[in-house]
């Protein structure tokens, strides 16, 4: 007798619908599976043989043919157990056919016949949706992730014997639900720091808004405990909050990746992720044998904070450019193409040389060479792809003596909100959020200079090292800073404040071209 279960895969970070086909007939008793199979997907076959036996069901001495289709995409992971195990029962005659009819069926099956929870479930629901699916069967630890989609029901299973009772209706089991609006609304900031506990740094606190406004990329250079992981810690808590949308994507990812924690149905918070030094390019960017999100598709819509960047591979920081640009991980395979999401905030920090201490010529042991050779680890290409550079000053002890009241993360948060508040209205119609996002196209479309606004751009090209990508950056920094002064046009101070933030971690000779007009930072910080 043959059967079709629907389960289903991921393939990068997407669903897709997988057809397990069942058919039992006489001759010789086997167990053959096909359909383009990964070893754990062919392990399956005992998983199943050996849970049937132990629930209760005894399978018949046939022949009995399993086909996950379509047959041109791999199939990975564990997940198809529990359907091919109702696939067989409803081949046997155990279930009526018309009982899996518009269902989705994952899971895991222990030898036992318990229903042990896989990865991916999340994206692969959401898929299920839009193609018409009505009702999922999931293990019990999934069920509260997948009941995060919205227009299905959501049935949590714990052993295969609870799954034949359901399906025969000896057993009624209440659909999983999850209030969303309630989880959204949490949101703990007491393990990250806050603004005003940052003493001085004001030029710092003010990149770091404007960075914060546009989601605009950030290089921190200063020496060694100035502050510059202390105040990136902080980022999140100036970043508004997740919209739904937002965090369906992101917990989309972690499902993949297999880090949701247990108990854990959404990620309500926005990522920042820190790796450390010995990252390899794999880990940064996904991939691996079994393709899974590196550290840049986990920082999807969040922060991701490469402290010490000099530090890093340069191989690891290279292949930063592409996603960088266009927002997303490309990993070609044989058996398919795998596409992750990297719209994430880069925020990084290097000392000025090796020991940390430079400009302090009284405590820095480099040589002139030793700092060169030390710079000359980040390429220009990777620097040009950067929005604001900060060179971050050490604190004086009158700073850390003062009891002034510095601004909270919430103040600075709420202009920050306002921002992107007029970037996504000004860009509704666009697949876009912000001004960062701009490509060259639409940069000329949303934003136009003045003549007074013109001649300084002119002028700017003439004394600094402006590239045309520099230059649409410097139009994406303004129009930021902009947005937070609530200004629909972008005024000489606009330009000059993002300037003085584009090139701060110029060299010595182009830092000193950066005088005129007011570039280097003018009366607004009294440098």
């Amino acid at each position: 007798m043959y059967s079709k279960v629907t389960s289903g895969g991921v393939l990068g970070v997407e669903g897709l619908l997988i057809q397990v086909e069942t058919d039992i007939n006489d001759g010789l008793p086997m167990f053959h599976m096909v359909g383009f199979l990964s070893a754990c997907v062919k392990e399956a076959g005992e998983r199943v043989r050996t849970a049937l036996k132990n629930s209760g069901f005894q399978i018949p001495p046939k022949k009995i043919t399993i086909n996950l289709s379509p047959a041109d995409i791999r199939k990975e992971g564990t997940a198809y157990d529990l359907p091919i195990a109702i696939g067989i029962m409803v081949s046997m005659g155990l279930i009526p056919n018309d009982k899996i009819e518009n269902t989705l069926i994952m899971g895991e099956l222990g030898l036992d016949g318990r229903i042990n929870a896989v990865s991916g479930i999340l994206p692969v629901v959401h898929h299920a949706v839009k193609q018409g699916i009505t009702r999922c069967l999931v293990p019990a630890e999934n069920a509260e992730e997948a009941a995060l989609i919205r227009n299905i029901e959501v049935i949590p299973l714990r052993t295969l014997s609870e799954a034949e009772s359901y399906l025969n209706e000896k057993a009624v089991i209440e659909p999983a639900f999850v209030d969303v609006e309630a989880l959204l609304d949490q949101e703990d900031m007491g393990e990250l720091g806050d603004f005003a506990d940052i003493k001085g740094q004001e030029i710092l606190k003010r990149g770091m808004e404007i960075a914060a406004a546009g989601m605009h990329n950030i290089l921190m250079t200063g020496a060694a405990g100035s502050g510059k992981s202390m105040i990136a810690k902080c980022l999140p808590t100036i970043l508004p909050r997740l919209t739904f949308e937002e965090s369906i994507d992101i917990t989309k990812i972690y499902s993949v990746a297999g880090l949701l924690k247990k108990g854990q149905a959404m990620i309500t918070k926005r990522p920042f992720r820190a790796p450390h030094h010995t990252v390899s390019a794999i880990a940064l960017t996904g991939g691996g044998a079994i393709p899974k999100p590196g550290e840049i598709s986990l920082s999807h819509n969040g922060v991701l904070f490469l402290d010490e960047l000099p530090e890093f591979g340069r191989n690891v920081l290279e292949v930063m450019r592409q996603p960088l640009e266009d927002r997303e991980v490309t990993i070609a395979r044989i058996q398919g193409k795998y596409i992750y999401p990297a719209g994430f905030m880069l925020v990084a920090a290097r000392n000025p040389c090796p020991c940390g201490m430079y400009p302090d010529l009284n405590k820095c042991t480099c040589t002139c060479r030793q700092i060169r050779q030390y710079n000359a680890r980040l390429s220009r290409p990777l620097l040009d792809r950067i929005d604001i550079n900060v060179n971050v000053r050490r604190i004086d002890c009158s700073d850390l003596l003062e009891d002034k009241r510095a601004e909270t993360s919430a103040e600075i948060r709420e202009r920050v909100l306002a921002a992107q508040n007029i970037q996504k209205e000004r860009y509704r119609s666009e697949s876009i959020n912000f001004n960062s996002q701009l490509d060259g196209k639409r940069t000329k479309q949303y934003i136009s200079l003045g003549r007074a606004e013109q001649e300084l751009v002119r002028e700017a090209f003439e004394h600094t090292e402006l590239s045309a990508r520099g230059y649409n950056r410097v139009l994406k920094i303004a129009r930021t800073i902009a947005d937070l002064a609530g200004s629909i046009g972008i005024h000489e101070e606009h330009l000059k404040e993002a300037l003085f933030f584009r090139y701060q971690n110029l060299t010595e000779e182009a830092e000193g071209n950066m005088q005129y007009k007011g570039m280097k930072g003018g009366d607004r910080y009294g440098v």
